[in-house]
């Protein structure tokens, strides 16, 4: 698949979410293409996250992406499956706005309530459009890895820059180095490369060209 030039979509119900599934391959591409990453919810519900949204815009940062391209919405938390219609007709707004080529959001094996509303309403509203689901290593079971994409040692260490601005998290174990790492490590191998990050694949849309 050809990244260059495209407008890729960065969807992620929470603060984290996306650096967590992908922050190597944003890092990678995000001269190459036009990037917009949008997060759903601020979790300013929740006191002991009153922080999270700096942290994200910090995250963000660190993986180079400018404070323009990053959204951070207000739906929230645990509330999605309440809010779909809402959450639809939002994301058709950014389809019409930023008309996208390709969707990362997350993969359908997330348990999580947020998340599984994500992809299903991402679905709807990118018909037509390829869409890759990405693993949260928190909430997704049964979750394997059908589209690769190599990574560089540079966007591996980038990744785990940007997800050591959540201070907020430090001690979650899977914002752990080891564990990140190692993930893109077994991508990597699954790819015969040496890193990658992995997704399912929810979607293709593409053709044969000269």
């Amino acid at each position: 698949m050809n990244f260059y030039g495209k407008r890729v979509l960065f969807l992620g119900a929470h603060p984290d979410d996306i650096e967590l599934g992908c922050g190597a391959l944003l890092h990678h591409i995000k001269d190459q293409t036009d990037i917009l990453c949008v997060t759903l919810s601020d979790n300013q519900k929740n006191p002991a996250l009153k922080n999270i949204v700096k942290e994200h815009y910090q995250s963000m940062a660190a993986l180079g992406v400018p404070k323009e391209k990053v959204v951070v919405q207000e739906f929230i938390t645990r509330k999605f499956p309440d809010m779909r219609q809402e959450i639809l007709e939002y994301l058709l707004e950014i389809r019409r706005e930023f008309k996208p080529n390709i969707v990362f959001t997350h993969t359908r094996q997330d348990i999580h309530q947020d998340h599984n509303v994500v992809t299903e309403e991402s679905l709807r509203a990118y018909r037509g459009i390829t869409v890759l689901g990405y693993d949260v290593v928190r909430s997704s079971y049964d979750f394997f890895p059908h589209f690769l994409v190599e990574v560089t040692r540079e966007d591996v260490e980038k990744k785990i820059e940007a997800l050591s601005q959540y201070e907020t998290y430090h001690e979650k174990y899977y914002f752990d180095t080891e564990l990140l790492r190692a993930t893109m490590v077994r991508h990597g191998a699954l790819a015969e490369r040496p890193f990658a990050e992995g997704f399912d694949i929810l979607r293709i849309v593409g053709k044969f060209e000269k």
